[in-house]
C-alpha cells in the first residue's frame, strides 16, 4: 500500500471513527455529518484565505476556525453556538451552509476533540476524490440508519451511474434535478464528464462544469446543506458562486429553467400534503393539489407531478431519466392521461424494471423511465418502448447482496447508449421467452387497459420452481418488503377515505 492510500484510509478511519464515538452519546450520524460539515467549510475557507489562495470569504474573524481552535470547554461550547448562530444569518453560500444551524454535539471535550481532528489535516490541498469519499461514505452510513429517515433521500449510486452511462450527458449543458436530496445525480454526472475517456475539457468547459452545469431543488434545509457541501467537496460551486440548489418546492411553480437533461429520483410517496395545525390546536394533513397550467392533469399525486413538472423543465430536445414507482406505470384516471401525452409528446423509448432489495426505504417496486423531450406534432414521437424486466428472479439485498454497476452492465450494453436506433431484442417467443429486453410498439401499449406501461413476460421462478428457492434471508426480506409496500398502499387508501 502506498503512502497516500494509507494516508486516505488513515484520515476515513478517523473521520468515521469519531462518529462512533458520538453515537454513544446519541449523535446520530446525520447529526455528525451536519456539525462536521460547518466545521470542514470553517476549516477549508481559514486554509483558502491564507497563502497562495490568500481570498477574502468574508467570514467575521470573531468567528472564523481559529476563533474555535483557540478556545475549550464552556468557553468554545458557547462560542461555537453563537458562531452558528451569526453564520446562518449570512448572505451567499456561508448563509445557505449555516442555514438553521444548531450545535448537537453538548460534550465540550468530544467538541474539542472533533475541532483538533479536522485542524489536523490540510483538507484544501486533498484531492476532490479523498474529500468525497468521506463524505459519501458517511451519507451512505447515515442513509443505512433506517431510524432517521434518511434512505429516503439517498438513490443507490450504482443505479445512478449506470443512468448517467445510458444519458451520455455532454460537455456545456444544463443538468437538473428537481429533488436532489445529497446530489448523488450531480456527482455522477460530473463523474461522467470530467472522465478524460469520454472527454477532454478545456479551460472554458470546466469552469462551465464546475459553476453552471447543475440545478436542483431540496427542500429538507439539512438535506440540502448536505448537497451544497458534497458537491463543494467534489469541486463542484465555490465559496462565492451562486447558490444552485434551491430551497422551494419544484412543483410549486415553473421557474421558467429550461434544461438540456433532468436526472431525478423524485421522493417516495404517492401523495402531496401540507401539515397544519386545525381549530383544536391538533396537528393535521390536507392533500396538495398543485395548480399549474403547464400540467396536463391536475392531481394530489406527488409522482407524477413529478412527471409532469420535468417535461416542462426540459428543452425541446431535452433528455431525462427518472426513478419512478409502478403506480406511475398503471394508474388509471390523471395517471393514464400523463401516459398518453408522454407517449404523444416525448419519444418514452425504454423502461428498466429495477429489483426490489435496492432502496434504503423499504417495499419500493420502481422503475426508470427514460425519455426524450420533442416539439409539438400531430403525431405521437413515441413509436416503440423498450422493456429491460431487471426484476423477474433477480434478489439484491442491502446488507448481504447490495446492487453494483456491473450487475447493470447487460442493460446498458442494451440500451446501445451510443445509438438507441440500433438496438436488437434478446426475447425471441420461441429461442428465448425468458430474454429480459423486449420492444412493444406504440400500437401495442395503447391498446392496453388504462394504456398501461405495467408490463411483465417472464416467468417468475419462485412460484414453479422449489428447488431453487433464493437464499431464505433474501426470501425474508422480500416477505418484509411486500408487507411493507401493502400496509403504505393501505395507509394511503385510509388518507384518502378520511
Amino acid at each position: 500500500m502506498s503512502t497516500e492510500q494509507q494516508n486516505t484510509s488513515s484520515i476515513i478511519s478517523k473521520v468515521w471513527s469519531f462518529a462512533t464515538v458520538l453515537r454513544d452519546d446519541g449523535v446520530g450520524y446525520g447529526d455528525y455529518l451536519e456539525q462536521l460539515t460547518y466545521l470542514l467549510f470553517l476549516k477549508m475557507a481559514d486554509e483558502f484565505s491564507k497563502p497562495p489562495y490568500s481570498r477574502d470569504l468574508k467570514i467575521p474573524k470573531k468567528y472564523n476556525w481559529q476563533s474555535l481552535t483557540d478556545k475549550k470547554g464552556a468557553e468554545l461550547f458557547d462560542h461555537y453556538v453563537n458562531t452558528l448562530h451569526t453564520l446562518s444569518n449570512a448572505k451567499g453560500f456561508l448563509g445557505q451552509i449555516f442555514t438553521k444551524s444548531q450545535n448537537k454535539i453538548n460534550d465540550p471535550s468530544k467538541l474539542a476533540r472533533l475541532i483538533a481532528m479536522i485542524d489536523g489535516e490540510s483538507w484544501s490541498t486533498m484531492g476532490a476524490d479523498l474529500k468525497g469519499k468521506i463524505y459519501e461514505g458517511l451519507l451512505e452510513k447515515n442513509a443505512e440508519d433506517t431510524k432517521s429517515g434518511a434512505g429516503q433521500y439517498f438513490t443507490p449510486r450504482a443505479l445512478i451511474r449506470a443512468m448517467v452511462a445510458c444519458v451520455r450527458p455532454e460537455p456545456m449543458k444544463t443538468i437538473a434535478d428537481p429533488a436532489c436530496g445529497t446530489g448523488g445525480f450531480f456527482l455522477a454526472a460530473y463523474d461522467f464528464l470530467a472522465d478524460r475517456n469520454n472527454y477532454t475539457l478545456d479551460k472554458k468547459q470546466k469552469e462551465f462544469l464546475k459553476l453552471k452545469t447543475f440545478y436542483g431543488n431540496e427542500i429538507v434545509a439539512n438535506t440540502r446543506r448536505m448537497a451544497l457541501m458534497n458537491l463543494f467537496l467534489h469541486n463542484i460551486g465555490d465559496f462565492d458562486s451562486e447558490n444552485f440548489i434551491s430551497p422551494a418546492d419544484a412543483l410549486i411553480s415553473d421557474s421558467g429553467l429550461r434544461v438540456d437533461y433532468v436526472l431525478a429520483n423524485p421522493p417516495f410517496g404517492k401523495k402531496s400534503s401540507m401539515t397544519f395545525t386545525n381549530e383544536e390546536g391538533e396537528q393535521d394533513t390536507e392533500d396538495l393539489t398543485y395548480n399549474r397550467q403547464d400540467f396536463f392533469v391536475t392531481t394530489s399525486n406527488k409522482q407524477l407531478n413529478f412527471v409532469q413538472h420535468i417535461k416542462t423543465m426540459l428543452k425541446a430536445d431535452g433528455k431525462a431519466a427518472v426513478v419512478l414507482p409502478d403506480n406511475v406505470l398503471f394508474e388509471g384516471g390523471a395517471g393514464e392521461t400523463i401516459r398518453k401525452k408522454l407517449l404523444e409528446g416525448t419519444n418514452l423509448h425504454t423502461i428498466l424494471r429495477l429489483p426490489t432489495g435496492i432502496f434504503y426505504k423499504q417495499g419500493v417496486k420502481a422503475n426508470v423511465l427514460f425519455f426524450d423531450n420533442k416539439p409539438a406534432s400531430k403525431t405521437p414521437w413515441t413509436r416503440e418502448v423498450w422493456f429491460y424486466d431487471f426484476r423477474t428472479n433477480i434478489h439484491f439485498t442491502l446488507k448481504k447482496n447490495p446492487l453494483r454497476f456491473e450487475d447493470l452492465a447487460d442493460f446498458i450494453k442494451c440500451y446501445h447508449p451510443e445509438n438507441i436506433a440500433k438496438r436488437k431484442e434478446t426475447y425471441d417467443a420461441r429461442k428465448n421467452p425468458e430474454g429480459r429486453w423486449r420492444r412493444f410498439t406504440y400500437e401495442e401499449i395503447i391498446a392496453r387497459d388504462k394504456t398501461s406501461l405495467d408490463i411483465t413476460w417472464i416467468k417468475d421462478k419462485s412460484l414453479t420452481d422449489l428447488d431453487n428457492l433464493p437464499d431464505p434471508d433474501v426470501l425474508a426480506e422480500e416477505i418484509i418488503e411486500n408487507l411493507e409496500a401493502g400496509i403504505e398502499s393501505f395507509r394511503e387508501v385510509m388518507a384518502g377515505v378520511r
